[in-house]
């Protein structure tokens, strides 16, 4: 298949695949952004298609992904470092039973040792726990890959030391 044949089979595909973002997502922007970036994907990946398979349902699975992919994304990014939790996260927080003082002062305790860090560890170790990819961080430090995952194991052993001795 040529590059061509590819765009005009992917072009073809916007208004089902906004369908279906739709039903992924139940939010007509969200939706957009969802097929945007599928199309995106789909275009930098097209190597990646075997031209004897089927090209609506690689497409399809490229987006469920890429939906997937974001929903854990965007639930690690809330965990780590949100201050401003809404009425239904402190219900959840109270339903677990994870609301007691003991609980709140070790995740207190985390924060500060976190903030503790030097910035060289703390910055990749964040970015890492809410849900960047080592290649994403190692883009944004401008750092290599191998750089970022030392950082990340120093940052954990340093954690964990520190709560040992806590």
């Amino acid at each position: 298949m040529t590059d061509t044949d590819f765009k005009h089979k992917l072009i073809s595909l916007q208004e089902p695949m906004m369908k279906l973002a739709f039903r992924l997502t139940s939010d007509v922007d969200d939706a957009k952004d969802l097929t945007q970036e599928t199309f995106l994907k789909a275009l930098k990946y097209c190597d990646k298609y075997v031209t004897e398979s089927n090209f609506k349902g690689w497409v399809y699975t490229v987006m469920r992904n890429t939906f997937i992919n974001n929903y854990h994304r965007a639930k690690r990014k809330v965990s780590l470092y949100d201050n401003s939790k809404s009425e239904q996260q402190q219900n959840e927080v109270r339903a677990t039973g994870y609301n007691d003082p003991l609980s709140e002062y070790h995740t207190k305790e985390l924060h500060k040792m976190i903030d503790s860090l030097h910035s060289d560890l703390k910055r990749p170790f964040i970015m890492h726990q809410e849900g960047y990819k080592y290649k994403e961080i190692a883009e944004a430090l401008s750092v290599n890959i191998g750089t970022v995952k030392n950082r990340i194991f120093v940052a954990r052993r340093k954690l964990t030391n520190t709560s040992l001795t806590l």
